[in-house]
């Protein structure tokens, strides 16, 4: 731990949510959920105006609707996030060499490695943060963000959570313990519901209830690693650096289907494509891999993940098809398919593909819905007509979807530049309007 806040945590406000309203004038101020708009979809992210209503990200889609059914439902537009992750980006790195991505709209930046000497005082590295979330609104035509500063990474990152939205937060060296005490133990790294539940059985609720128990308390409970790491983060122990290069430990896609997909030929055809998908993707990243990953969850929620290991490297989508439908040919899917899920891991900056034979199968067998992982998933849709889709018609100019269905689409014609523009609706198959 430092003894300055040199660390800062940045978090896009409502990223995915709050691009839309950006770019969608008639949205500002309404509730906005994006997420998979189908009967299975789940919400990606939710306006603050729509969690008022108790929408959250991760929420099945249809909860979502019933809780808030006058919020837009989009189905996101990830070209125009990517392009809004960058400017971000570009920002702190100008800032600082040392800046961490954890995902489109958050990162770590290490303040004390800043281009330009940085005053790092409480006052001075207030005034920073003030500066980069007001070039954050410049560059990105309004987007706000939360920034939390601390003397760690844990820190920084509970810090900006104390502010939202739009938000800085300092933790002021010396005071971490005292901030910590009252939070419960789930802000802590690692503390998910099965954790949870492990340390319920002792009393546990806050990290305070954490901090009285000893460090071999919690290593006879939860193991040495886990144990170990708890105790410290409790007392706001935490040395990891900003790791500009943290290596991503996985790539994968999923496919969750409106109804149960039955047929063996469907489902290998949706392999190819996600494995086409991962692959140039890694192609994009410069990498390859030497594990093959085949997720499955049938109509109970049972899920299969088998893997396989190769004796070489690859980026090719025909290996990885090839691996992938192999290992579904082993399972028994007579009843149906809610989800397929093709990916890789054990990523290399070298290629070893002279030799794909397989070298060592895994197969696990998760009833229920299994935690989250540190894979990317994407839930997706046929690339059509889905609400919030960019579209340009040849008299009114661009505008966007605002539904779809019995052969018609309703569009509304506006930018982030037009204010709230009118709304028209045309036969999906009309040769002026243009999908973009």
């Amino acid at each position: 731990m430092r003894r300055q806040a040199s660390i800062m945590h940045l978090d896009l406000d409502a990223f995915f949510a709050s691009v839309e309203q950006r770019d969608k004038p008639s949205l500002r101020g309404r509730p906005v959920v994006v997420g998979g708009v189908g009967q299975r979809g789940v919400v990606a992210t939710a306006s603050y105006e729509a969690r008022t209503y108790g929408v959250h990200s991760a929420m099945p889609m249809h909860e979502a609707r019933r809780l808030c059914p006058n919020a837009a439902f989009l189905a996101g537009r990830f070209g125009a996030y990517r392009e809004a992750s960058r400017i971000v980006m570009a920002i702190l790195e100008d800032l600082s060499p040392l800046v961490e991505p954890l995902s489109l709209d958050e990162a770590f930046v290490d303040l004390a490695a800043a281009r330009e000497t940085a005053d790092l005082s409480a006052a001075g590295v207030v005034a920073l943060a003030r500066t980069v979330k007001d070039e954050v609104a410049q560059r990105t035509g309004g987007l706000t963000c939360s920034i939390g500063l601390g003397t760690s990474k844990f820190i920084a990152k509970v810090a900006s959570d104390l502010d939202k939205p739009d938000g800085i937060h300092l933790v002021v060296p010396g005071t971490e313990v005292e901030i910590l005490a009252p939070m419960s133990v789930r802000v802590i790294p690692g503390v998910g519901p099965a954790t949870f539940d492990r340390l319920a059985r002792l009393g546990v609720a806050t990290i305070a209830d954490l901090q009285a128990l000893s460090e071999n308390e919690l290593v006879r409970e939860l193991g040495r690693a886990h144990g170990t790491t708890l105790h410290a983060l409790a007392f706001a122990r935490d040395d990891r650096q900003v790791s500009p290069d943290r290596d991503r430990k996985s790539i994968s896609v999923e496919d969750t289907f409106e109804t149960d997909l039955v047929g063996r030929p469907e489902m290998v055809a949706r392999i190819g494509r996600d494995a086409r998908l991962v692959a140039q993707r890694m192609r994009t990243m410069g990498v390859f891999a030497r594990t093959v990953t085949l997720k499955v969850r049938l109509h109970d929620f049972t899920t299969w993940t088998r893997s396989r290991t190769l004796e070489g490297a690859t980026d090719s989508a025909e290996v990885i098809t090839a691996e992938a439908t192999d290992l579904l040919a082993g399972l028994q899917l007579d009843q149906g398919v809610r989800l397929l899920g093709v990916g890789v891991s054990g990523l290399a900056t070298v290629a070893q593909d002279r030799l794909f034979e397989a070298r060592e199968d895994h197969e696990e067998v998760a009833p229920g819905v299994p935690e989250g992982t540190a894979t990317e998933t994407i839930e997706r849709r046929p690339p059509q007509w889905l609400p919030g889709a960019d579209v340009v018609h040849d008299e009114m100019g661009p505008g966007w979807i605002w539904g779809s269905g019995l052969g018609r689409v309703t569009v509304r014609f506006e930018t982030a530049l037009t204010g709230p523009g009118p709304v028209r609706t045309y036969a999906l198959d009309d040769p002026a309007l243009h999908l973009v």
